[in-house]
């Protein structure tokens, strides 16, 4: 299906056709097919990246929330076996801290609430067992959460500088979590 020219408004077209025209003057090359839809690539490659540039600015402020939910996401699917899907419940709203310390307690939190049903659906084992298999488990799908928001933010070119060193505090912190936490199961 083909657009009438005169019904097209682009750089390259010349609504004055009287105009005297010079070779190489832009104003003055007719409206081809070739030229409209280069002028719209053009054109829709400008929105794209504004619109990049607009969701980059944005998860760069939205960094550890990012991080928190894709944690969080992976911590779902290594349980969801055992305890179905979506056995974290949570909602991030506007309201909630997203420092590196009160994300990491978050996923800590809600992802070691989990170890005494995953110690009801696992009779018999051994305790050690038992605690070092669940850390395996909730920190695989951290891990796997982590650096799928990390491989986001880097895409998004906002991984750097403050955001960077939060989202590694992060990691840090989750991970003394769960090291913590499985040395006082192993202790008791």
């Amino acid at each position: 299906m083909s657009m009438p020219i005169a019904n097209v408004t682009s750089p390259l077209y010349t609504a004055d056709k009287t105009a005297p025209q010079k070779p190489g003057d832009e104003a003055s090359v007719a409206a081809t097919p070739a030229a409209i839809r280069q002028a719209v690539r053009q054109s829709t490659n400008l929105q794209i990246l504004q619109a990049s540039a607009e969701v980059s600015l944005k998860a760069g402020k939205q960094s550890m929330t990012l991080l928190y939910r894709s944690a969080i996401d992976r911590i779902n699917d290594a349980l969801a076996p055992q305890f179905g899907p979506n056995a974290i419940q949570s909602a991030i709203d506007s309201g909630v801290d997203t420092s590196a310390e009160a994300t990491a307690n978050r996923i800590l939190q809600f992802s070691t609430a989990f170890f005494d049903r995953y110690a009801a659906q696992n009779p018999g084992k051994d305790p050690e067992q038992l605690a070092t298999d669940f850390i395996a488990l909730i920190r695989g799908g951290f891990e796997k959460g982590f650096n799928e928001a990390k491989s986001i933010l880097s895409g998004l070119g906002v991984l750097n500088g403050g955001i960077a060193d939060g989202i590694q505090q992060t990691w840090d912190l989750v991970q003394k979590g769960y090291d913590d936490f499985l040395a006082a199961r192993l202790n008791t």
